[in-house]
């Protein structure tokens, strides 16, 4: 992989309802897709840092969907971040698990019909999850980070950052968000795509 692939293009201060956090942008240069990351606090290079590896979901991060857990799970992360002192929420700018946003609404409509979200997917034509990962090297080592506490409840993000050469020395479950609208999204995460939920949220 080579680190000329992305860009580092500006940092600013971003003072949030959890904390002051500072925003630093980046860009990938194979198709000009723009990611950010938000930092808090300090740490030295051999620090262990609490992060959080975020896809962007428009409905749930700024339209308060209850469809699925991102929203929650993205103010859960920042208030973490902010309660251990230090740590960084990478914000990546994949929609719909890579399938983007209006492709979303498609599989949201099929959902409505009674397929789940993987089968959705699927009958659109696209793989249950698109996303990648590789800028996530790039954005930690712009920020000094070696080692790191993961928030997520999805193994595939701790394989995905290990095969980058980030040492994942602990995964932090981020069981967050559970509504009456999105039960059935998250058993089906946790059936068809390997996500370690506690089994006993969907008694």
């Amino acid at each position: 992989m080579s680190v000329s692939m992305f860009e580092f293009v500006s940092k600013a201060k971003l003072p949030t309802r959890f904390g002051d956090f500072t925003i630093h942008g980046f860009v990938d240069t194979r198709n000009q897709q723009e990611h950010v990351a938000l930092s808090y606090g300090e740490w030295t290079e051999d620090a262990t840092v609490h992060i959080r590896v975020h896809s962007e979901c428009l409905t749930g991060d700024s339209l308060f969907s209850t469809r699925c857990d991102c929203g929650f799970q993205l103010e859960k992360a920042l208030a973490n971040i902010v309660e251990q002192g230090s740590g960084v929420l990478l914000y990546l700018r994949q929609e719909g698990r890579g399938i983007g946003l209006l492709n979303k609404i498609k599989a949201y409509a099929l959902q409505d019909t009674g397929l789940d979200t993987v089968e959705a997917n699927e009958h659109l034509g696209f793989d249950a999850d698109l996303r990648e990962y590789d800028i996530c090297k790039f954005m930690l080592g712009h920020l000094g980070i070696k080692k790191v506490s993961l928030m997520t409840n999805n193994p595939k993000k701790v394989n995905a950052l290990t095969s980058l050469g980030i040492e994942v020395v602990t995964r932090e479950p981020i069981d967050h968000g559970m509504t009456k609208d999105n039960k059935k999204y998250l058993q089906t995460k946790t059936e068809k795509l390997g996500h370690e939920f506690d089994p006993h949220l969907f008694k």
